[in-house]
């Protein structure tokens, strides 16, 4: 601004004077005409590879936003998918629970039969044994109650009973009211 002031100051007093704060009408063109340069220039070149760089942009992110609507859908359906297969396991899993029940049921069911058809057989061998043993004894027993019987007799009668029949039948006499008299304490 002093600049100017310099400048008025010094400028003949015959000439117009000149606004100091208007430019020249030369820098007025001259700067017109560069603004007109530059503006072709921006709007030939610079707006169309702007407005490319934003449709590109612009569709890539169309673009992305697909992908990511599509990627959710697919996400949702093998969420989906992910739950039916999981109630189908579980499903399955309780099926196959109560089956090992069952079976598990089953299996003990046989264990107590063929537990209480040993046993059984067991307990009948057992007693099938002890008559076998009883019905041994028995026999084991008259031939020496018999003999002894016999030897008793002879020693009471003072002779010797060596006939077999005749010893015999004392003896089945003797055992026959010894059975019988068991029976009436019974």
């Amino acid at each position: 601004m002093l600049n100017a002031l310099v400048t008025l100051a010094a400028e003949p007093a015959g000439e117009e004077a000149q606004n100091p704060l208007l430019p020249a009408a030369y820098d007025i063109i001259w700067s017109a005409v560069c603004f007109v340069i530059i503006a072709v220039v921006v709007w030939r070149v610079a707006l169309p590879r702007m407005a490319k760089l934003l449709d590109e942009r612009s569709a890539a992110i169309e673009g992305n936003i697909a992908k990511a609507d599509e990627a959710q859908r697919q996400a949702e359906a093998a969420l989906e998918e992910y739950t039916a297969q999981l109630a189908e396991a579980r499903k399955q899993a309780g099926e196959i629970r109560e089956g090992a029940t069952q079976d598990g049921r089953k299996i003990v069911a046989e264990a107590k039969e063929t537990a209480a058809a040993e046993a059984a057989r067991i307990t009948a061998s057992a007693h099938a044994q002890i008559e076998a043993e009883r019905q041994t004894a028995l026999v084991q027993l008259r031939s020496e109650v018999g003999t002894l019987a016999v030897d008793l007799a002879g020693n009471v009668i003072g002779e010797t009973l060596s006939d077999d029949a005749r010893a015999n039948a004392v003896v089945d006499r003797f055992l026959a009211e010894l059975e019988a008299s068991e029976k009436a304490a019974k």
